[in-house]
């Protein structure tokens, strides 16, 4: 049997595999469930002769007793030396958000797709990339090397409880490739991502009487300025700049700046539901999330916020300060690198065309395979729409994970040398 007719034939595996995982709700924050989804993934694996180790990364944002960061890695040696080739998919989900129209934790079979919170964002690439391990081993036991499968947290805030942790440990040091199966499209290699600087801008003010609000100094007031003038200045420039990285989809090619989340004033209490006292809000805090382009130092982005910051203080005066919260440079991988090579040959063999080579407008987890682990050799490939992560009746399409696992089947063959007719 060929191997892309032996991953059809596990269809019905692979929708199941994909289904147990959703209904998994390993959501972050706070970090929900993660010990839970790599015992899953472990205890899938070890069917197939993988050897599992369990690492908590104490220590890093977030992790606590209570929620504890949670990774796994799953190892199948082969029969003699040579290459070891890594899988790495994210565990973690973002919120479920309003909208639905299914459960979202349900991961309901509908006309081919199955939906729900993780399904395209990327627990059915990580399904997708189990299933087509499997199906490789089946037609080649006898293998040289190592393959290792991981499922890591947090990578939706950062990865540093996930692969950036692994990274420090060492763990990708004998590694000489890795695919990571985010949401890109089954027929793009995504080779790498734009920078990213998160930081969160502080405003003073004075607290006094609400009813008298001329003897204090509104702090939600002066962030009102700073918002003003980047819509005034700032947007527009930010709009003009393009790069020529190919990132998806085209207005991407732009630098961005999203307004994360504005509190000022009164906390909200839990379980509080009374009014609030009548005072001018003396601190307001704004989180920023600046995506810059290979084109932009990190150091000018930075100035141009406090620049704009500054034009406010101009207009009013106030005090504020910045706080950097984390910074990535961009990173894109050579298309003409192994892995990229072995993945368009792969997908030229399937879909008889060359793939798209695109770039994300996010930062996802090769950043820290790049960075700290020190191995450019890293793309992302795997099914799904990107467009459709984070949103409502997010799904992911029963043809397309079949196809992406027999793309990432026959890669895995040929960075492992055995290539061909060993895959059938």
């Amino acid at each position: 049997m060929h191997l892309a007719d032996d991953i059809r034939d596990r269809a019905d595996d692979l929708i199941a595999l994909t289904q147990a995982l959703v209904r998994i709700p390993t959501l972050n924050p706070p970090g929900e469930h993660y010990r839970d989804i790599c015992e899953l993934i472990a205890a899938r694996l070890a069917r197939t002769g993988f050897a599992s180790e369990f690492i908590r990364a104490e220590g890093t944002p977030g992790d606590s007793d209570r929620y504890p960061r949670w990774n796994v890695i799953a190892r199948r040696e082969g029969t003699r030396p040579g290459p070891t080739v890594h899988f790495n998919g994210h565990t973690d989900v973002v919120e479920v958000g309003q909208g639905w129209t299914t459960d979202p934790f349900a991961a309901d079979l509908i006309d081919g797709r199955i939906y729900g919170r993780g399904t395209c964002d990327m627990k059915g690439g990580l399904a997708a990339a189990i299933v087509a391990v499997e199906a490789f081993l089946s037609h080649t036991p006898d293998f040289p090397g190592a393959i290792e499968i991981s499922g890591t947290a947090d990578e939706e805030s950062g990865g540093y409880g996930g692969v950036a942790h692994l990274a420090r440990l060492g763990r990708f040091a004998h590694v000489s490739a890795v695919i990571i199966p985010e949401p890109l499209g089954k027929d793009r290699i995504c080779l790498g991502h734009r920078g990213v600087w998160w930081a969160e801008i502080e405003t003073e003010g004075r607290i006094a009487h609400g009813s008298m609000p001329f003897l204090g100094d509104c702090a939600i007031r002066h962030m009102g300025a700073i918002v003003a003038e980047m819509e005034e200045t700032l947007y527009p420039a930010l709009a003009a700049r393009r790069t020529a990285m190919p990132v998806v989809p085209p207005q991407a090619r732009a630098s961005t700046l999203n307004l994360n989340s504005v509190h000022g004033g009164q906390p909200e209490l839990d379980g509080f539901d009374g009014w609030p006292a009548p005072v001018v809000p003396d601190r307001c805090r704004m989180v920023i999330d600046r995506r810059f382009l290979a084109e932009e130092a990190i150091g000018d982005v930075k100035a141009e916020i406090a620049a704009a910051i500054d034009r406010a203080t101009a207009r009013r005066p106030f005090s504020y300060t910045i706080r950097d919260m984390h910074e990535v440079l961009p990173s894109m991988t050579a298309r003409d690198a192994p892995v990229s090579a072995a993945l368009t040959r792969a997908i030229a063999e399937r879909f008889g065309r060359a793939p798209e080579y695109v770039v994300s407008p996010g930062t996802y987890d090769q950043k820290h395979v790049d960075r700290i682990g020190k191995l450019d050799n890293c793309v992302a490939y795997g099914p799904g729409i990107l467009d459709l992560a984070h949103q409502p009746d997010e799904y992911i399409d029963v043809e397309d994970m079949l196809d992406a696992a027999t793309v990432m089947a026959r890669a895995l063959g040929d960075l492992l040398g055995v290539g061909g007719d060993a895959q059938g």
